[in-house]
């Protein structure tokens, strides 16, 4: 039986939903402070549970057909509008990367800002 190929455009949705999922351990995920502090009333615990909310949040979002990708969404965290956006980056982080459809050349970086950040 034959499987189905994967498009270009599917190829770096799964790849993004893998790395804003927690899956791809090359990624990176990023937190603005600010909608930490929108979310977090300031102690340790707070802020713990803070970060918890972002990644749940952002494991759960949906995207618009106008991001294919699965690369940009706005959403709401306990009433705060928040945004999750993915960069493609080569290993080292230092330029964008040649192909985000190659995981083996492009490294993620998963930004959740609240929606002033962006």
């Amino acid at each position: 039986m034959l499987v189905p190929t994967l498009n270009r455009t599917e190829t770096i949705a799964r790849l993004n939903d893998r790395a804003r999922h927690g899956l791809d351990r090359s990624a990176k995920v990023v937190m603005t402070s600010n909608l930490l502090a929108h979310l977090s009333d300031g102690t340790l615990p707070g802020q713990v549970m803070a970060q918890a909310k972002v990644m749940r949040a952002a494991r759960r979002c949906t995207f618009k057909p106008d991001s294919p990708e699965r690369d940009f969404a706005a959403l709401e965290i306990d009433g705060v509008p928040a945004f999750v956006k993915i960069d493609y980056f080569d290993p080292d982080l230092q330029f964008g990367s040649e192909d985000p459809a190659d995981a083996s050349v492009t490294r993620r970086v998963v930004t959740i800002m609240a929606r002033e950040d962006y």
